[in-house]
């Protein structure tokens, strides 16, 4: 009941401009309550550098994955680290920000998730932010990801969108023939040639 109320004080802080009540949560020993914090300095604009920073770093996993979505708009934040932290969600929430970050530092990070991460949706991601920040060296791993689940699969073949070259020809080609007809179907879009159904 009182983490119901001290998340609830928290949020309405951030639509309040109270950044007192707001920032008092950062603190709290509910990760719930920490996690809005979060959002609600986000919300008036007075979430630091080094909120984040902290925020990367706390044990619980939420907090972690809510600061890696709030780094989105701070590209100041290094997220790389976040790539290999032992929660599939933080992997997940890190891949996304960094996608949308058009953040080429994290290239090679990306690459080794893509690769080796054992949770798909993990695996997903990552070769969606590859296909988003179109960087040379993550073709490679965009590539190795049409051997993976349907999911990655057609992630991979939308990651293709922004390569050209014969790898890349050959692998819309062997997409348009997948057992998987929604990656047949992102194919067809990606080369305006129809598969047969």
């Amino acid at each position: 009941m009182w983490e119901a109320r001290a998340r609830r004080l928290v949020a309405l802080a951030g639509h309040a401009g109270d950044e007192e009540t707001a920032r008092a949560g950062l603190t709290d020993e509910a990760t719930t309550v920490r996690a809005a914090s979060l959002g609600a300095l986000a919300r008036m604009d007075r979430l630091a550098t080094t909120d984040l920073v902290a925020a990367l770093a706390d044990p619980a996993r939420d907090v972690r994955r809510r600061a890696c979505e709030l780094s989105l708009g701070q590209p100041d934040v290094d997220l790389r680290r976040m790539l290999t932290d032992p929660e599939p969600l933080v992997v997940e929430a890190a891949a996304w920000a960094v996608g949308e970050r058009c953040d080429r530092s994290a290239v090679d990070a990306l690459a080794q998730v893509t690769r080796d991460h054992p949770d798909p949706l993990c695996r997903e991601s990552a070769v969606a932010a590859l296909g988003a920040i179109g960087d040379e060296r993550g073709l490679p791993a965009i590539l190795a990801a049409q051997d993976d689940r349907p999911a990655v699969r057609r992630r991979a073949v939308i990651a293709l969108a922004p390569f050209q070259g014969p790898a890349v020809d050959a692998a819309l080609e062997r997409a348009r023939q997948d057992r998987d007809w929604q990656v047949r179907q992102a194919a067809e879009d990606l080369t305006d040639e129809p598969t047969e159904r």
